[in-house]
């Protein structure tokens, strides 16, 4: 008898990568319909692998958080200060060591971008005072640096700021 593979809905291909270890692999945990492991019977949305950690944003409990799953101990991470009853988290990216985790967060129909520091269990607004629409951020393998994008009167470009939250200077020229 072969056992059954469920897989979060956004990766029913072998799309996950292993980092620069070449060829993809396909990764099969099982399904946990208490919501306690990788899969669950509620939407999981955009997934975002980093070394031993998966990152992704869930209804899973009645609201849209940010889940962190362990690869290696095959178990959920509390993650204590970071979701909020009043906020819809969306698109998580974690650094490689999994202090640091990048996502969205809308609340009264304003989105901002959030740190999460797994370290101080805080959670930092960068963008409290950029006045735009922003969405879709990412952080560097080191944590350092969170790039995403926003739109200043219609048109999205990219910002990158460091992980206190300043802006970073760079040159629009390609040379």
């Amino acid at each position: 008898m072969t056992k059954p593979y469920i897989f979060l809905p956004i990766l029913t291909l072998t799309t996950i990568l292993n980092g620069c270890g070449g060829y993809p692999r396909l990764l099969s945990y099982p399904f946990d319909p208490g919501g306690r492991s990788l899969n669950s019977t509620a939407s999981e949305l955009t997934p975002q692998v980093s070394g031993r950690f998966i990152v992704f944003a869930s209804d899973r409990r009645g609201s849209q958080d940010v889940y962190m799953f362990d690869m290696v101990t095959r178990s959920l991470i509390d993650l204590p200060g970071l979701n909020s009853f009043d906020a819809i988290a969306s698109h998580p990216s974690i650094s490689d060591n999994g202090r640091y985790i990048v996502f969205a967060a809308s609340r009264q129909g304003r989105t901002a971008i959030f740190l999460y520091d797994r370290e101080t269990r805080q959670s930092r607004n960068l963008t409290a005072n950029l006045q735009a629409e922003v969405r879709n951020p990412t952080i560097s393998a080191d944590g350092s640096r969170i790039a995403f994008e926003y739109s200043n009167n219609g048109q999205w470009d990219i910002l990158v700021y460091n992980s206190s939250g300043q802006p970073l200077n760079i040159p629009q020229d390609p040379r």
